[in-house]
């Protein structure tokens, strides 16, 4: 294979990754914040919170995985 082919390779698999793991980490969150929900009503309001900013932080770490794969494209 030639670099170009390793590179757009690299790009594919890296975004996939991304995508994968960040789907991962957003579904884990949702649902142990509906368990810890379900177990404290009351602390509703705050878990969702943490829950919105914790999945929040994991999509802008996800777009910076995103750029990165896409700049293997553009600098091939």
């Amino acid at each position: 294979m030639e670099a170009v082919g390793l590179a757009l390779l690299a790009s594919g698999i890296g975004a996939g990754l991304v995508v994968i793991g960040a789907s991962l980490g957003i579904g884990r969150i949702g649902g142990q914040a509906m368990d810890a929900m379900a177990r404290q009503p009351e602390a509703g309001g705050a878990i969702r919170t943490a829950m919105i900013i914790a999945a929040a932080l994991i999509e802008g770490i996800a777009f910076f995985g995103l750029v990165i794969a896409l700049l293997l494209i553009v600098l091939t």
